[in-house]
């Protein structure tokens, strides 16, 4: 199957008076951090935050700097992260991408802005709160929201 790449351009916002450096990011969505090689941390002048203990993908343990924040920037997308300084490549994990909504497709051996949302990236979460008092539903017809009653409630979950 092969690698997928994205280019990317990564920038240090605490220094703007810096140009920030664009380099071509392994995606790999079985790391979840972003890891940067030691030249790139020293051309941004990033500021090591603290000592990770990792695990690398042969199974051994390891220490390594974490520096940051990095600002990412991929197409119309960014995100600010820290990276492990670790590899003689950049390596761009899941958080950064799930965070600027991008999808890897292997099949073409490419990193793409989500499709079904072109313009800005979108993140899912949860609501706050575990009560039922809180709980709404979608209500197409008034295109708006409608707060669920408990019996309205039970409904909505068992459609789920």
């Amino acid at each position: 199957m092969g690698y997928v790449y994205a280019d990317i351009e990564l920038g240090n916002p605490r220094r703007p008076d810096l140009t920030p450096v664009r380099v071509r990011a392994l995606a790999d969505t079985g790391a979840l951090l972003l890891c940067i090689p030691e030249h790139v941390a020293v051309q941004l002048r990033l500021e090591t935050e603290s000592t990770r203990e990792v695990t690398v993908a042969d199974g051994r343990t390891t220490s390594a700097p974490y520096v940051g924040p990095l600002k990412v920037t991929f197409g119309n997308r960014l995100c600010y992260v820290g990276a492990l300084v670790l590899g003689d490549e950049v390596l761009l994990g899941a958080v950064p991408m799930e965070d600027m909504d991008l999808v890897v497709n292997p099949g073409r051996r490419k990193v793409t802005v989500d499709p079904a949302s072109p313009n800005f990236a979108r993140s899912r979460v949860k609501r706050a709160g575990s009560g039922h008092a809180g709980r709404h539903e979608r209500d197409p017809l008034h295109g708006g929201r409608r707060r669920l009653s408990k019996s309205a409630f039970g409904a909505a979950s068992a459609r789920r």
